[in-house]
């Protein structure tokens, strides 16, 4: 018998080394099928289990030593994506009228990124798949919607939702990525980056509301925006949770926006430049 280490895939993840007395255990058991892909020292690539003579019954036959591969890969390469001209401007304008009505934006949406991706060709990962499904995260798509009309109602009220929008684009990122196929088995991909880290926004608007306040002339009081990025950070996630709820948007949004205008104080001229 080969003393041999063996890893296979299972749910898109390489699990391993195992002895070969163990992995024909596992075959036993029914935990490594036919199907499964497995690799060991000196094998070029992936294979399914059945594929390797021996095996699934008898003493293996292993090919001469060679480097691991990375599962599921074929080296590097450059990403592209067969897309049509007039297919993507049909689903693009699909996208956005099903915002618009709103209802039907989370089926429409979840619909565009499954073409998109199937029409997406990576190095090494073959039949790309996108399998989120539509009750994922439909309130995403449906704030989404909503706040498509915020302009129509408010500019200052559209300036107020960039930060949500954000948040939102966030938890669609984390979305996406964790619900990657190839070739039928999910992939290991995960965005792991921090809302804090994302959501740096809160703190670039902070720094981008002071300037336009100090840019302001002809009185002899000047304008000053107090809020902290961590304050803007923390009451716009609580008001993205408000408007989760569809309900409390109302009154989420007149908690919020009066917060913000709280925020903006008139001082005496040179103030600012002496603290």
């Amino acid at each position: 018998m080969s003393n041999r280490s063996w890893f296979y895939a299972s749910e898109g993840q390489q699990l391993g080394p195992y002895p070969e007395a163990q992995l024909r255990d596992l075959i036993g058991r029914g935990s490594v099928r036919a199907d499964t892909l497995v690799w060991t020292e000196g094998m070029a690539g992936w294979q399914k289990a059945a594929e390797i003579p021996g095996l699934m019954s008898g003493p293996p036959s292993i090919p001469q030593a060679g480097g691991p591969p990375v599962l599921g890969g074929r080296g590097g390469g450059t990403l592209s994506i067969d897309v049509g001209l007039w297919p993507l401007l049909g689903r693009s304008l699909l996208y956005i009228i099903g915002l618009l009505l709103v209802i039907p934006a989370p089926w429409v949406a979840t619909s565009f990124y499954r073409w998109a991706v199937s029409r997406l060709h990576v190095p090494g990962r073959p039949n790309l798949a996108f399998n989120g499904q539509v009750g994922d995260l439909w309130y995403v798509f449906v704030l989404m919607g909503l706040m498509s009309y915020a302009g129509f109602y408010d500019t200052y009220v559209q300036l107020l939702l960039i930060p949500v929008q954000a948040f939102l684009s966030w938890m669609l990122l984390r979305w996406l990525a964790s619900n990657l196929s190839s070739n039928g088995q999910p992939l290991p991909i995960a965005f792991n980056g921090s809302p804090l880290t994302f959501i740096g926004w809160a703190w670039v608007t902070t720094a981008f509301m002071r300037w336009n306040c100090r840019n302001i002339d002809g009185t002899r009081r000047e304008v000053a925006f107090n809020a902290s990025g961590l304050g803007v950070l923390w009451r716009t996630i609580l008001f993205a949770v408000g408007c989760a709820f569809i309900i409390p948007i109302p009154w989420a949004l007149r908690w919020f926006a009066g917060w913000y205008v709280s925020q903006f104080e008139l001082v005496e001229r040179g103030t600012l430049a002496n603290a």
